[in-house]
């Protein structure tokens, strides 16, 4: 709770003065941009979103008002949800559940071998399908757990639901993904 303790005293202090809001920009930026990222599977989109979910925090941060057992993330989470929904409603298309296969190839390292990067990319595909595969709950628990690094209490207040029901569908996801990959790792 140390964490939850830090970011009020954060927030409380951007309140009072718009330079600390780096602070929460700092810690929350990798985070929504994952988020964005996976939802639109474009880096450029995805920092044009992201840059939007700040500027809206930050011209919002004097209303936002504490909440019992509700933390920060979840607000400024939401923030981002929403302006993933308005881009896709802008451009007239179904929120994205994948990164396309254009930024799947974007993903070379030089420390890996050719046949290397292409097993990696296969797996990436593979793992796409199998995560585009499941219902949107399971997809969000993938996203906002293993992309974004949301603790489950997190998670369970963005999707109201309980901690325990965030457990028990991180399990179920796992034991679904484990299933419909099994082919590719016999």
């Amino acid at each position: 709770m140390q964490q939850e303790d830090d970011i009020k005293v954060v927030v409380e202090e951007a309140k009072k003065d718009p330079q600390a809001f780096v602070k929460i920009y700092d810690l929350f930026f990798e985070k929504i941009y994952t988020y964005a990222y996976y939802k639109v599977g474009n880096a450029t989109e995805a920092e044009d979103i992201t840059e939007q979910v700040f500027l809206k925090a930050l011209e919002a941060i004097g209303r936002y008002t504490w909440k019992k057992g509700v933390p920060f993330s979840s607000w400024i989470f939401k923030i981002a949800h929403n302006q993933v929904v308005d881009y896709f409603r802008a451009q007239g298309k179904v929120i994205n559940k994948a990164i396309d296969e254009e930024q799947i190839n974007k993903l070379p390292d030089e420390k890996r071998s050719f046949e290397e990067e292409v097993d990696l990319k296969l797996l990436l595909e593979d793992a796409q399908k199998a995560i585009s595969k499941l219902n949107e709950d399971q997809q969000s628990v993938i996203l906002l757990k293993f992309l974004s690094g949301f603790s489950n209490a997190e998670i369970a207040n963005f999707l109201n639901k309980s901690e325990g029901a965030v457990k028990s569908l991180q399990h179920r996801v796992l034991v679904s993904l484990r299933e419909l990959l099994k082919e590719r790792f016999k």
